[in-house]
């Protein structure tokens, strides 16, 4: 009788979180750039909706995989009026993003029970300040946002038949949108110990989660052999991923002016990157230490993902590698963040803020069965206590870190789509060259691109 309150109580925490995620996520976007269509999302998926229907284009590989989601919201953006394209595709994302905080505030509270720590942990994806800059609010960048949730996912306990479902609904269209999705697979295996493992364990719940990783997995490696990349490859040397690493990815976790950190290194030495550095090594340290083995999985998930998915970009995309290792520090001053440094660093901060909660919780530090590992239990009383105080000290200085970066970059700023050009005025300086004439095809300018609305649409 208990579990019917829980549920429902849990679906409402969820709501609330999913709206107040989009709703923070749209209005970080400014109004300029919620009202421009960006990339894809006027060029290729915009035209293949065109030129085949939903059902052609919703699983038509592009650039070497599929794009289940991002084709979903653009068949959206075209159930409405055209001259609404813009800000429906916008708010259809935002909605995405809220849906994934709210997945994670959910998914997360076995390991994070403290909602107000939970509920920092899954602003991530929205607070993080360098997200509006560009991977933010269009479809051709909703992939990355998939690489934060499915850790969640993966690793869940599954502890219904209707929960089973609603993980492999998420899993399905987190596969089907991002083939990155699969270098978290391993976490199936958590999954399925944890829920062989809990009170309500059924091992067969944990299956369709599995079976729908392998077979949209499948799908994304078939297509990944067989449909040609637009982008050539990269070939980065190894100070190449690890100076960018160190000066694009870890900054942009905390402000969206990167280059100000490089120019502060140039100035005052490394130091500057070094103490950020060396606290959350610290801290993910003693979070390893004191907390669950699902913690520590969880914690190096995220860590190792953030260094693995920017590798990857580097690899797979000859423009992804700035040559960081190569050039002087002093250089790097006016960097700015892009949508390669932005997931990894979305993914770096879900490790550290989860790092903190672990080692923030009491429970990590007081020994026994209750903390989860024996390595608690076997430090004297005294010393476990000074230590839970230092890194609780430094647990939560992190946190306040990552509130503060996300408070202070809160309202809209620059954006890849900050100076338009708007999608609605363009379609409304059409339409009486549309009435004149139904056959003419409007040129309309999106950024970086541009594309053609036929009058149909804009008369329909």
């Amino acid at each position: 009788m208990r579990r019917a309150p829980r549920a429902l109580t849990t679906a409402l925490a969820a709501l609330v979180v999913a709206a107040v995620a989009t709703g923070a996520a749209w209005y970080r976007l400014g109004p300029v750039t919620r009202a421009t269509v960006w990339a894809e999302d006027g060029g290729i998926f915009f035209r293949d909706r065109l030129a085949f229907g939903a059902d052609g284009s919703l699983f038509r590989p592009y650039a070497g995989y599929l794009h289940l989601l991002p084709r979903l919201v653009v068949d959206l953006g075209f159930a409405r009026p055209v001259d609404q394209y813009a800000v429906t595709v916008a708010g259809a994302c935002c909605v995405v993003v809220g849906v994934v905080a709210a997945a994670v505030f959910v998914l997360a509270r076995d390991l994070v029970p403290a909602w107000p720590l939970r509920l920092v942990l899954a602003a991530v994806p929205v607070a993080v300040p360098v997200v509006p800059v560009e991977i933010s609010g269009n479809a051709a960048n909703l992939h990355w946002f998939m690489l934060l949730l499915v850790p969640w996912v993966f690793a869940a306990r599954v502890r219904s038949w209707w929960g089973s479902a609603v993980l492999t609904l998420l899993a399905l269209v987190a596969v089907l949108t991002e083939p990155q999705t699969l270098l978290f697979a391993p976490l199936l295996v958590v999954g399925w110990l944890r829920t062989t493992r809990g009170p309500e364990g059924s091992r067969l719940r944990a299956l369709p989660v599995s079976i729908v990783t392998a077979g949209a997995g499948a799908a994304q490696v078939v297509c990944a052999l067989t449909v040609p990349r637009l982008s050539p490859p990269g070939d980065p040397t190894v100070r190449d991923v690890v100076h960018g690493w160190l000066l694009i990815v870890v900054p942009s976790a905390w402000t969206r002016q990167v280059g100000t950190v490089a120019d502060a290194i140039a100035r005052h030495g490394w130091w500057v990157l070094v103490v950020p550095l060396v606290g959350m090594a610290v801290l993910v340290a003693a979070a390893l230490v004191v907390g669950s083995w699902w913690a520590r999985v969880q914690v190096l998930a995220f860590g190792l993902g953030s260094f693995v998915v920017w590798t990857a970009a580097l690899v797979a995309n000859l423009e992804a590698n700035g040559h960081w290792g190569e050039v002087a520090v002093s250089t790097l001053a006016g960097s700015g963040s892009s949508r390669y440094s932005a997931a990894s660093a979305v993914l770096l901060t879900s490790g550290v803020v989860l790092a903190a909660a672990v080692v923030a919780d009491r429970r990590s530090w007081a020994g026994g069965p209750r903390s989860g590992t024996a390595a608690a239990g076997s430090v004297p009383r005294v010393t476990r206590a000074v230590a839970g105080a230092a890194a609780g000290v430094l647990a939560w200085g992190a946190i306040a870190v990552v509130v503060a970066a996300a408070v202070t970059s809160a309202v809209p700023g620059v954006t890849q789509r900050s100076n338009g050009p708007a999608w609605a005025p363009q379609v409304h300086a059409g339409e009486p060259a549309c009435r004149a004439d139904p056959g003419v095809v409007l040129q309309v300018r999106t950024a970086p691109w541009g594309t053609d609305v036929p009058c149909a649409l804009v008369l329909r």
